[in-house]
């Protein structure tokens, strides 16, 4: 009966922790999908109406219509989609050479590059790129999200090749492969799902940056957060558009996340016991 009585505590306890963790963020995302829905005649009436009567699209035809929104869409996706694979392609490989030589000192180095405000990039970045004629297009922005993604890749990729056993590689050196055949054919296989958890938030933060796109970035080259940027006007605060505007930036990196929500899972729990 203690037993059960403790257990039924715990639970109580842990379903009120994520409900206290949780409930912000969706009522903050209730709230925008009303906003969304609703006329702004309703968005701006006091007291404030939350259920859409009736229910609208215009707000987000008006995004669409403001200006080439689909175009934004896909410099997103070219921006963070290449910005993700080359991370993959250089963090990878490095976070397998920290794991091995175990350079802690290297591995806190990255993470602090990975701390560091973006804006400490940009200054020299922005001049570099503007003697070289870039601004203006996808390349300096691409190359500028690098700094985002390369330090996540190789902090995660790094800590999940350490948990990985050593007696696999120690048995492939008596067989003779060489490193890089330790690397491809046994390491990298074992690391899938810790690559897959890296490469998936390289994704979400480079998809969500905005500083260098508002910056680097020309006016056919803005990617979907400078383009929500521009909603925004000084004479009137248009909520409804707004809203719309933040649901389609949101709902890719939603849908992704609640995809592959068990691979997210599965691979943190199973970098973090040491086989």
């Amino acid at each position: 009966m203690n037993n059960f009585r403790d257990r039924l505590r715990d639970r109580l306890l842990l379903g009120v922790c994520v409900f206290l963790l949780v409930s912000p963020a969706i009522s903050f995302f209730v709230w925008m999908l009303s906003l969304a829905f609703k006329n702004e005649v309703d968005n701006l009436a006091y007291p404030p109406i939350f259920i859409p009567s009736p229910p609208t699209l215009a707000n987000f035809v008006k995004v669409f219509d403001s200006g080439p929104f689909f175009q934004y869409l896909l410099n997103s996706i070219m921006v963070s989609g290449t910005a993700t694979v080359v991370a993959l392609l250089i963090g990878v490989p490095a976070g397998y050479g920290v794991a091995r030589m175990k350079a802690r000192k290297l591995l806190m180095v990255i993470l602090i590059a990975r701390m560091t405000p973006a804006i400490s990039f940009l200054i020299p970045l922005f001049t570099l790129f503007q003697a070289l004629g870039l601004t203006g297009t996808l390349a300096p922005v691409i190359i500028t999200h690098l700094v985002i993604t390369v330090p996540i890749m190789v902090y995660i990729v790094s800590g999940y090749f350490e948990t990985l056993p050593m007696e696999l590689e120690e048995a492939a050196v008596v067989d003779g492969c060489s490193p890089w055949q330790r690397f491809r054919h046994i390491a990298l296989p074992l690391a899938r799902p810790g690559i897959t958890v890296a490469g998936i938030l390289a994704f979400i933060f480079s998809w969500n940056n905005f500083i260098f796109g508002a910056v680097l970035a020309g006016r056919e080259t803005r990617t979907l957060p400078v383009a929500i940027y521009n909603v925004l006007t000084f004479e009137q605060l248009s909520w409804g558009p707004l809203a719309a505007a933040a649901i389609i930036v949101t709902l890719p990196v939603l849908l992704l996340t609640t995809v592959i929500q068990k691979q997210i899972v599965g691979g943190l729990t199973a970098g973090g016991v040491k086989a």
